[in-house]
């Protein structure tokens, strides 16, 4: 037979708190009561030069006389003595019953505070373990639940709110994960299907020629390439989305100049105002980030348009002509495969914008969009060092 092992109680924060009141009051208690202890004797006890009990007949503060009295018999002598002993006894057993009677009124009331501490614990933890029991309940499929604590500002009300603005985030954060890969598969699967119709026509054509099942490869070509682009820009948004472990200073003046030297276009006007801008980061993210705004700008216009690019003071600045774009549809620029149409549509992926939110997020800069009156974007994006 195997030995039974004590289980003890599990250790809980409303046992330790119990614990911690019980203890405290223990310690008050025992020093009051030595104390109180202390005081009731010194009171008690007589002082060294003054008895209690004088010869009869003497008073306590004599008056002098001319003659002294006669010597107290032996008789006397031993009543006052026995007199002194029974006060002192009983002044002991005074000390020993209030000692006693102490020490059970004090366990008495250990007992009482220990039970009052349980209580008031259980009610201070209340709420605490609603808090622990969402959190068991909630998922990624639930993410819509709050808390929603009532009661006193406390701390336990903020952690509380802290806890329901953290499911507020990630419910955000869900969200726009599974639309980024409802996005994402649909992205995907446009030139994957593509790819499949131009293959299937070519060898189903019986009278195919070297000429015709060239174009039909070249067709398949471009169509990959598309992929290829649509998964690199995916690959630099989740990097941006990562976040940067190593920061470098860089001018961020001459990662512009060298992407709008190599973006030069006859169609469109290219205006440069560019001045020694020292930031820190990750100078290939940042440049990625230059390219998509400056590409955007380009590729969003309109025949004879122009595009104005300033950089100074960590602030970066771009500017087109284009499609004229709705304010309330400004902020939804940002989200991964969001269009504006076919006027805005053209040959893009729909990230542009995404990548940059997401690179200047890395950065901690803010990204401000502003449409113009008559047509097209500002945009500015702010470094703070």
């Amino acid at each position: 037979m195997g030995r039974t092992r004590l289980r003890l109680p599990r250790r809980t924060v409303r046992l330790r708190l119990t614990l911690l009141y019980g203890g405290l009051f223990v310690l008050c208690g025992a020093g009051l009561l030595a104390v109180t202890f202390f005081l009731v004797r010194h009171a008690v006890t007589p002082v060294d030069d003054r008895t209690l009990f004088r010869y009869p007949g003497v008073a306590a503060d004599p008056e002098p006389r001319t003659s002294p009295l006669p010597p107290p018999s032996g008789l006397a002598e031993e009543i006052v003595a026995q007199a002194e002993a029974a006060l002192t006894e009983q002044r002991h057993d005074v000390l020993r019953q209030l000692l006693v009677q102490s020490a059970v009124a004090l366990g008495l009331t250990v007992v009482l505070a220990l039970a009052l501490g349980w209580w008031v614990a259980g009610r201070v933890l209340r709420r605490l373990r609603t808090i622990t029991a969402a959190a068991r309940q909630i998922s990624a499929t639930n993410l819509h639940r709050r808390l929603a604590l009532t009661g006193p500002e406390d701390e336990l009300k903020e952690l509380g709110d802290t806890f329901d603005e953290l499911l507020g985030r990630l419910e955000a954060s869900f969200e726009a994960q599974r639309r980024f890969v409802a996005n994402a598969s649909h992205e995907l699967r446009t030139p994957l299907a593509r790819q499949r119709a131009i293959g299937q026509v070519a060898l189903d054509d019986p009278d195919a020629t070297t000429s015709s099942l060239r174009a039909a490869h070249e067709r398949v070509l471009a169509a990959g390439e598309q992929q290829e682009r649509l998964i690199e820009a995916m690959v630099t948004l989740a990097r941006g989305h990562g976040g940067i472990d190593v920061r470098h200073p860089f001018d961020l003046g001459e990662v512009v100049t060298e992407v709008v030297d190599l973006r030069r276009t006859p169609d469109v006007d290219l205006r440069v105002s560019v001045e020694p801008c020292a930031v820190s980061g990750h100078r290939a993210l940042a440049e990625r980030l230059v390219v998509n705004l400056v590409d955007n700008a380009i590729r969003h216009n309109v025949p004879g348009g122009w595009v104005e690019v300033s950089c100074g003071s960590g602030v970066l600045t771009v500017t087109n002509t284009g499609p004229v774009v709705p304010a309330d549809e400004v902020q939804r620029l940002l989200q991964p495969f969001h269009r504006l149409g076919p006027a805005r549509t053209g040959h893009g992926l729909g990230l542009g914008l995404s990548i940059v939110q997401a690179i200047a997020t890395a950065h901690d800069a803010t990204v401000d969009l502003t449409p113009r009156s008559r047509g097209g974007l500002t945009v500015t994006i702010t470094f703070t060092g």
